[in-house]
């Protein structure tokens, strides 16, 4: 999701002081120890009794051997498709010389660094991923808040009980059974199409790890086990234990260990309150800062990196309400992002956020894994918690309390004066860089992917069709358009980009503006661009995209100290629209007839570039689709509102082409709503509950 600001962010990463001297290792000495990685993990997973064919039940990695590796291809294919994706949006001059660079690169310099990737190709698991985690990721210096991070939110329009402690409870153990499974491999592969499995390495790193700042560069640090959580409240951080007896603590049992840290009077030590500050701030003066900290604090230090992963209990509600539902959405999207920038561990795997009111949200760091990974953790946590672990009629968790359990330990800060200075530097960048994100999240529930099935047309083509004629409607020009695919359908596969400002996109947006087009010259030039937006996903989950293979070379090269204006060109390239789907994976856990409303409303991350958008989008049923939109307040150019606005209307103008999607104008200008921000969205659930017996509360 995030990873579109780390990707243009990384070649400063190979330059920055220090980083060069890493680099000047052999290349052949880095393609053996990429190898030698990869037969580590496969080692480490050998007592799984990996199987091709696994019988009705196979496990999470029983496929994992039958998976091919990752295809290196062609260089020339690769250049070619690379000027076909950026001539839409250079001048005749710009793209003349960029074509320029493109020959003399393969004239010059391409066979050779294609030599050494097919040769890595051959000997690791995969060419490209562990140079992405390492170099998009790792090394860099940013702040991981708003620029690597992105959030998960709860169910929209309910929230199954008021009650703070008892929604933690049933949370923290839902998390932990995933955790279970997950280490029983329980959990079923994920089969593309029901057919194809895809790779589950990246499942392996979901709890008990913390990624730990280092001057030059991060690592992952992952613990086999962890039996305790970290949370934060008011300031204050404390241990909770998950298991007594070795046996996981009862919903009951935790929602009681939550309420006593929620009842605990005492207050925070002196800079306590914005320790959590450091890891918002750049990886370079957190990793010197830790040094410290490590010396003077090292158990309650041990304690948080050790743990499960982090929890916080937030002060203020959060969510949709009846009173200005535009707003609360916005308030709730930031929160999850940034929060106060002292309120999140975000070194940690992932936050578990829980608002006063009960209401849910992630913070997940992005290094590990992709969204599809949390996000199926996610989907499992919300279904179990509230459809299977359920509350009392009073919303508190079921079962008993437990007098005999020992009170959640408070943890200990010996901060050394010199801390103190480095603390409120760290909360004033944090702040500043909270403040400058503008969140705007709304649901459009005039129609959604079942009458874009009955178009016979992709979801996502369509969406991303779409977001060209909002985007070019909002800034009046085109530009490069990350769109972030999978490429799991390999071994330790990651993503892949889809380069969605296409040559046809752009002419139907073009034929949308023109006034003399008629409707159906612009429906068959709509279909043209889908079409080829289509040929440009597949190409990228089957191995064939551009990014990828660009920046393997781009990292091929620096190893070997061969300059390539026409790499540099490429890597210097600015993100100004950074888009991503939120895929739904398990309908199955959820039954969306009868409870419409308990459905996830997806995630969002921050912005690529100073003057772009990030956006993401959920399909949520058959008929909502759930848009979250960030960029900058500090671009004149930028407005995530107003980007918003037009989503909406080129959702309606694409509509309208085809006969069936005519009436959804109609029912939009008969709504009397035309001049309130956002209104399609909360059109149809202003009003009570769907069926259910559960005790829940609306908005």
């Amino acid at each position: 999701m995030a990873e579109a600001h780390q990707a243009v962010g990384f070649r400063t990463s190979l330059t920055s002081d220090g980083a060069e001297v890493e680099l000047s290792a052999p290349v052949l000495q880095e393609i053996y120890l990429s190898g030698l990685r990869s037969w580590k993990r496969h080692l480490s997973r050998f007592w799984a009794l990996v199987r091709i064919f696994s019988g009705r039940h196979p496990m999470l990695f029983s496929y994992q051997r039958s998976l091919p590796r990752q295809p290196v291809p062609s260089v020339q294919d690769t250049v070619r498709k690379y000027l076909e994706s950026v001539r839409p949006v250079l001048s005749d001059e710009d793209f003349d010389w960029t074509a320029v660079l493109a020959q003399e690169f393969l004239r010059l310099q391409a066979s050779l660094l294609q030599w050494y990737l097919r040769l890595k190709s051959w000997w690791a698991s995969n060419y490209v991923s562990d140079w992405w985690e390492e170099f998009v990721y790792l090394r860099s210096r940013n702040p991981l808040m708003v620029n690597s991070n992105y959030y998960m939110m709860d169910f929209l329009y309910v929230t199954p009980t008021p009650l703070q402690a008892a929604r933690a409870g049933n949370a923290v153990h839902a998390l932990l059974l995933y955790r279970h499974r997950l280490n029983r491999q329980e959990i079923p592969p994920t089969l593309l199409m029901g057919m194809r499995p895809l790779c589950s390495a990246q499942y392996e790193k979901i709890f008990n790890t913390t990624r730990i700042p280092g001057v030059q560069k991060d690592y992952i640090r992952h613990l086999h086990d962890s039996q305790h959580v970290a949370v934060f409240h008011r300031g204050r951080f404390f241990r909770v234990g998950t298991h007594s007896r070795n046996s996981l603590l009862s919903p009951r049992a935790l929602e009681q260990q939550f309420q006593r840290i929620l009842d605990d009077p005492s207050p925070a030590c002196p800079h306590e309150e914005h320790l959590a500050a450091l890891t918002a701030a750049p990886r370079g003066t957190w990793a010197q800062v830790r040094r410290s900290l490590k010396t003077q604090a090292a158990e309650a230090l041990e304690a948080v990196e050790g743990a499960a992963f982090f929890v916080s209990l937030d002060a203020e509600p959060a969510g949709l309400t009846r009173e200005d539902p535009a707003a609360s959405l916005d308030a709730y999207a930031h929160a999850l992002l940034a929060g106060r920038g002292h309120d999140r561990w975000f070194d940690k795997s992932f936050t578990l956020i829980v608002f006063s009111n009960g209401k849910l949200g992630l913070s997940v760091e992005h290094s590990w894994a992709d969204c599809p990974i949390s996000g199926h953790m996610w989907e499992f946590t919300l279904a179990t918690e509230c459809f299977q672990l359920g509350y009392s009629t009073d919303g508190h968790c079921k079962g008993h309390l437990d007098p005999t359990l020992p009170r959640p330990q408070r943890l200990q800060w010996d901060l050394p004066d010199q801390i103190h200075s480095s603390i409120s530097l760290a909360l004033r960048g944090a702040k500043i860089l909270s403040e400058n994100v503008d969140c705007h999240v709304f649901p459009f529930s005039l129609f959604g992917k079942s009458f874009i099935r009955r178009c016979h047309l992709s979801s996502d083509s369509f969406i991303q069709i779409a977001l060209q004629l909002a985007h070019f409607r909002d800034r009046g020009q085109f530009c490069l358009t990350y769109e972030s695919a999978m490429t799991r359908l390999f071994l330790e596969g990651r993503t892949e980009t889809v380069r969605s400002c296409t040559r046809e996109a752009c002419n139907f947006v073009r034929a949308m503006e023109d006034k003399e087009k008629t409707d159906p010259q612009c429906l068959a030039l709509f279909r043209v661009a889908v079409d080829k937006h289509q040929a440009l996903l597949k190409a990228a989950m089957s191995g064939q995209g551009v990014d990828r293979h660009l920046f393997a070379l781009y990292v091929v090269s620096r190893f070997l100290h061969l300059q390539s204006p026409f790499l540099t060109q490429v890597h210097s390239e600015q993100w100004q629209l950074s888009t991503s789907q939120i895929p739904v994976q398990q309908m199955h856990l959820f039954d969306v007839y009868n409870y419409p409303d308990y459905v996830s409303s997806g995630g969002g991350f921050g912005p690529a570039d100073d003057h772009g958008y990030g956006v993401s989008y959920i399909f949520m049923g058959d008929d909502m689709i759930t848009f979250h939109i960030s960029s900058k307040k500090s671009s004149t150019k930028t407005d995530s509102h107003r980007l918003g606005q037009h989503i909406e209307d080129a959702l309606l103008d694409v509509a309208s082409l085809f006969q069936a999607g005519q009436h959804f104008k109609r029912r939009f200008r008969g709504s009397g709503k035309e001049d309130s921000r956002h209104r399609c969205g909360f059109l149809s659930r202003q009003t009570g509950a769907s069926k259910t017996s559960m005790t829940s509360t609306y908005f």
